[in-house]
């Protein structure tokens, strides 16, 4: 090849290479949102594009077009982009942008739960508003503490009805199971945070099949979306390894709370053994629903599963040493006299908040379980931080509860099955 037809040939790739850059570029400003998350055996990056395109991600330097996770169907007028990464992956890059790829061993774990604006009946909180409704704002804070990991434990999905006409605290809020409305609820406002650190996604009961189901199966689910089922009633439990500790994501979403469902029971009793099992280490299980935690102490204390009691009645495996939930709209520690799991609540991410939650619960029987210690904050939106500390014993951390304003709600440490609260 002569100089000349040199120069012209890598003036054509010099073309093309210009032609793909814009090409990722547009592809990217359509692509409203991107992250990272875990899910059954690795982790998966993830992409929305409301123009049908997937984008192309640089996966240690090499090119790989994502693939259509689903594709666009009633309400949801998107396609959601997937490509499936290997753990080792050094770095990941979508057009300039860069993607935050997990650490081995992260040393901060945000908590966050019951994120979404509650519109259902006669309940119906004031979306419009900031302080009624902080979550998007929260994200915006937390999100500057630069998180190695973010823990979501479940309930996205809030606005299940119609704003009434006459309030306009949530004058224009969509609601439903759309993508107007997962994207109102978590997407919009999760901001910054999406991509702020790679995600374990636990799903909540508000994510049930009937509720927001088809917008998590869509989006969310660690598991593989397909036209034919549209939504998993349930899902298999899966562990993620961080270092000395391992996290096992369990699906209770559909858990019966008020009666035992001994069917139920019999399958989360058999999985709890499982992830242990799988986990050859101390393990965190993350779910949605707690197990023996407060609600309310009128007429008697409340808050229980009876299902999920069950299921844990005889105890977990020794490796087994904390639990971590939502669904009540509290921040919550309890540790109990018979040796169980420490639960530690984080639902006050942004729905109305739980306040008839005791403050201390030391020595109540919750569902035969006494609780030993029991610390609450109630009526205070926020979220929990996870810090390991650095001592040698790897298994020591801090979990503190903040406020959005990053004030200090409370603080403990947790060694194994030992947790001691300011």
């Amino acid at each position: 090849m002569n100089v000349r037809s040199s120069n012209g040939f890598f003036s054509v790739l010099r073309g093309f290479a210009l032609f793909w850059s814009v090409a990722a570029s547009s592809v990217l400003a359509a692509d409203a949102f991107h992250w990272v998350q875990h899910v059954p055996g690795g982790l998966e990056a993830r992409a929305i594009s409301e123009n049908g395109i997937c984008p192309e991600l640089l996966v240690d330097g090499v090119s790989s077009l994502m693939n259509p996770r689903s594709t666009p169907g009633d309400q949801y007028p998107i396609t959601v982009c997937a490509l499936r990464l290997p753990l080792t992956t050094q770095s990941l890059q979508m057009g300039q942008t860069k993607i935050v790829l997990p650490t081995l061993t992260p040393t901060r774990i945000l908590v966050i739960g019951d994120t979404g604006c509650r519109l259902k009946g006669k309940r119906v909180q004031a979306c419009n508003d900031p302080v009624a409704w902080p979550f998007r704002a929260g994200a915006e804070h937390v999100a500057s503490l630069k998180p190695d990991l973010i823990l979501h434990v479940g309930d996205f999905h809030y606005r299940e009805s119609p704003c009434p006409s006459a309030n306009s605290g949530c004058a224009g809020s969509s609601f439903g199971d759309t993508w107007e409305v997962w994207k109102e609820d978590f997407f919009s406002p999760v901001g910054k945070l999406l991509a702020a650190a790679p995600w374990i996604m636990v799903r909540g009961n508000h994510e049930e099949c009937e509720r927001g189901g088809r917008g998590w199966a869509r989006t969310l689910d660690p598991y593989a979306w397909s036209l034919d089922n549209g939504c998993l009633p349930s899902a298999e439990p899966y562990v993620v390894d961080i270092g000395k500790v391992a996290i096992a994501v369990m699906d209770v979403s559909t858990a019966d709370e008020e009666a035992v469902n001994e069917k139920q029971a019999d399958r989360y009793r058999q999985q709890y053994a499982q992830v242990a099992r799988e986990a050859k280490k101390p393990v965190w299980i993350a779910q949605h629903r707690p197990i023996w935690a407060l609600e309310s102490t009128m007429p008697k204390p409340a808050g229980d599963n009876k299902t999920l009691a069950a299921a844990a009645a005889s105890g977990f495996a020794d490796n087994v040493s904390a639990l971590f939930s939502g669904h009540h709209h509290v921040l919550e520690v309890l540790n109990y006299e018979q040796g169980f799991p420490t639960q530690f609540v984080s639902g006050h991410g942004g729905d109305d908040l739980s306040t008839t939650v005791p403050t201390h619960s030391d020595g109540m029987l919750i569902n035969g379980l006494q609780v030993k210690r029991g610390i609450a904050k109630v009526g205070t939106f926020g979220y929990s931080l996870l810090e390991r500390e650095a001592v040698a014993d790897s298994t020591a951390w801090t979990f503190s509860g903040f406020d959005y304003q990053g004030n200090l709600l409370l603080k403990c440490s947790l060694r194994g099955h030992d947790v001691n609260c300011e």
